[in-house]
């Protein structure tokens, strides 16, 4: 696969899984979010202060369920032992994998009513939490209106690819793996001084690929918000919008 030709960043597998889905999401959510602002990790979408208390959590929780159109109120709990074994799926070529990690969760009170539920190690990187978030409301908009149900296969990665669609696919894409000195969750391993963090469901090619096509799908050739992707994610939607210009008829 040539890195700056003309190829697809994903496999045949994966392109047809994102490509289909978001068009899923247009049939579910409707055009309003292919002409809304793509939310930015800005003053103007997040503005400070910001000191990582429950308050200022449950704040961002609020500001982020405005975001992607959340219409029921959302309970916040916090945890200091999210259970770090957790599965969560991940798209592979081959099929569906394994990894461990958890960051957040999604349930449901006795009445209904969504809950979404925090560890508390994520509360100190503020880019890293608004994507923890962002999933968790993902599975609101999908699990609590009963978009899709509780045993569809694919439901973790769709949850990640919805966060595209509804406008905070920056924080979920530069999410999806870094370099840190802090500790990480799913699959970290050492690189020198330093560790590589997974947290996401997506890889970065998918991650990608499918912000490619949601600008596609907006019209946008080349997209202003790409600036505020991390180098990786930003190469592989420059790969797919190429990509995309030259596979589809003009």
């Amino acid at each position: 696969m040539a890195l700056f030709g003309h190829e697809c960043p994903v496999e045949d597998r994966e392109r047809d899984w994102i490509q289909d889905n978001l068009e899923w999401f247009r049939g579910q959510f409707g055009d309003g979010p292919l002409s809304a602002p793509v939310i930015l990790p800005t003053s103007e979408y997040f503005p400070p202060p910001y000191s990582g208390s429950d308050e200022d959590v449950r704040g961002a929780v609020r500001r982020v369920a405005g975001y992607m159109g959340v219409q029921a109120e959302v309970g916040v709990e916090f945890s200091d032992d999210l259970d770090h074994g957790e599965s969560l799926q991940r798209l592979v070529p081959m099929g569906i994998s394994q990894v461990r990690g958890a960051a957040g969760e999604y349930t449901a009170s006795a009445s209904g009513s969504p809950v979404i539920t925090i560890d508390r190690a994520n509360t100190g990187a503020p880019a890293r939490l608004l994507a923890v978030i962002a999933h968790e409301l993902g599975h609101v908009r999908l699990l609590g209106e009963g978009r899709v149900p509780a045993d569809r296969k694919d439901q973790e990665p769709l949850t990640d690819l919805l966060t595209i669609y509804l406008g905070m696919g920056i924080f979920s894409a530069n999410a999806a793996f870094d370099f840190s000195r802090l500790p990480g969750y799913s699959g970290f391993q050492r690189v020198g001084g330093w560790q590589a963090q997974q947290l996401g469901y997506l890889t970065e090619q998918m991650f990608g690929y499918g912000l490619a096509c949601f600008a596609s799908m907006r019209g946008e050739p080349d997209p202003g918000w790409a600036r505020y992707l991390d180098t990786n994610p930003r190469v592989y939607l420059k790969h797919g919008l190429r990509y995309l210009s030259h596979s589809r008829p003009q």
